[in-house]
């Protein structure tokens, strides 16, 4: 158990590091920064650990992006909510679209129009001058891009026969299965 919980930190750390590096790939639309590894990292967070570690490691990926002049307070809603509905899908349903579907609406849309209260409120916007969604066509766009690469990540994976393999590490049922295995040889 102890193991577990130290294997899924440790992914989420890595997890946290590759959102906040891959944040320099970001480009601006309509006043945000667009990064589309994030999205990524949602998918693959929501697959392999779940939506609890997934809303997490958005959390403190966004937290380190705006620390370090990365990101905009505008990442925190998009982020955590699309790493909420991506990892909710995965754990209901095992359905990989509707998972990267879950992240695309949960950042595009949902993430989308929760920045505006947060636009205004804590970043001086404009009431007058900004839409109550216009922050959905610019997280649209990233969040597409990054969740459509992580999509074609995890089919794959599965193709392969990994994703279910790194599941059970994370699990701790790839521990339980090869002391079975050792114990009949």
């Amino acid at each position: 158990m102890k193991n577990n919980n130290l294997m899924k930190l440790t992914m989420a750390g890595m997890f946290c590091a590759a959102a906040v590096v891959g944040s320099l790939l970001s480009f601006p639309v309509f006043g945000s920064k667009c990064a589309p590894v994030q999205h990524l990292v949602n998918v693959l967070c929501g697959v392999l650990l779940g939506p609890l570690y997934g809303v997490g490691t958005a959390f403190v990926a966004s937290l380190i992006r705006n620390l370090t002049g990365l990101g905009t307070l505008l990442a925190f809603p998009g982020s955590m909510i699309g790493a909420l509905l991506c990892g909710l899908a995965y754990k209901k349903t095992k359905n990989i679209p509707l998972t990267v579907a879950g992240e695309i609406f949960g950042t595009g849309v949902l993430g989308g129009l929760c920045a505006y209260p947060i636009a205004v409120l804590f970043m001086g916007k404009d009431a007058s001058k900004v839409a109550f969604y216009a922050y959905i066509v610019p997280f649209l766009i990233s969040t597409a891009v990054g969740a459509a690469v992580a999509g074609v990540v995890v089919v794959s994976l599965k193709k392969a026969g990994m994703l279910r393999t790194m599941q059970e590490t994370m699990d701790g049922d790839g521990e339980k299965e090869k002391a079975h295995v050792r114990e009949n040889a």
